[in-house]
This record gives structure tokens, sequence and C-alpha cells, in this order.
């Protein structure tokens, strides 16, 4: 990302213009395995000078995931959300309070 960075600004202009994925502590959240750290991610990418070319940078070069130009990327392609990890449950969980075993009382 930093000769994308310095593709489009000069080296003295970069340093004016950090952007969150530089920043070190946020690093981590562009190529998480949860949904919920992508989609912070793709927020900082909010109002980036570098957006487009960010994203467009990452389908010409197949990315294979991680979160470019607030895009995900999953095998060099844009997904609109990441689903979580495992496997998804056959049946939604129902709420705990809620008994099949029990009628509604207006029921009987």
């Amino acid at each position: 990302m930093t000769s994308l960075l310095t593709t489009f600004f000069s080296p003295a202009d970069t340093a004016a213009h950090m952007l969150p994925c530089h920043d070190t502590d946020a690093a981590d959240l562009f190529f998480s395995e949860r949904p919920a750290d992508l989609e912070q991610a793709k927020s900082l990418c909010t109002g980036c000078p570098l957006l487009e070319e960010c994203r467009q940078g990452a389908l010409d070069r197949e990315e294979p995931w991680g979160v470019w130009g607030g895009a995900i990327f999953d095998a060099g392609r844009i997904i609109a959300v990441k689903r979580g990890r495992g496997r998804p449950r056959k049946n939604p969980q129902q709420a705990p309070d809620q008994n099949p075993q029990e009628k509604p009382a207006d029921a009987a």
C-alpha cells in the first residue's frame, strides 16, 4: 500500500496524508477473519482520498482477501459481506424466553 501512496502523493505529502490503513493499531482490522472487524475497516475507508484507486488496484492485482478501497475482497473478488467462520446453524436459535412446549395464554 505504501507504493500506492507514493504513486499519488509525493513523499513529502505522504506523511501529511496518513491513512487509516497505515495506523499500526488498525492494520489488523483490514485482514481480520471477524466480519465485525471487516465492517469497521470498511468504515475507516470512508473519506479516504485514495478510495477508488485502492479498490481498482486490488481488483487489478486480484487481492486474495482483506478490505481494499472500502470493499471486502475474497479470492480476488468483491463480496458484500463476509460470513463468520464455521458452519451455519440448520435451524435458527430460538429465543431463550420461548418454550416450544408452552401454548400462548389466549390459545387455551
